[in-house]
């Protein structure tokens, strides 16, 4: 069963998860210089923000080979 956020991330475009993905990589700098420096309460945030990256990036993947295939399809 999908979770709500990859079902919110499959209705963005690639364009809108391109940009979702550099937001979620400059959070999770964020977190982890937070997290160095003792500032961050919630630790498990730095790991449900590896988790947003990666969704993200699974999503992006999916597409191009999505693509791809229907690239070879149509050239067969």
């Amino acid at each position: 069963m999908a979770s709500e956020q990859a079902t919110e991330l499959r209705a963005r475009t690639d364009e809108e998860l391109e940009g979702e993905l550099e937001e979620a990589h400059q959070a999770l700098f964020n977190l982890r210089f937070q997290a160095a420096t003792r500032q961050l309460a919630n630790v498990a945030q730095v790991r449900n923000a590896r988790r947003r990256i990666a969704r993200i990036k699974t999503l992006l993947n999916e597409r191009s080979i999505l693509a791809a295939a229907d690239a070879d399809n149509d050239e067969a």
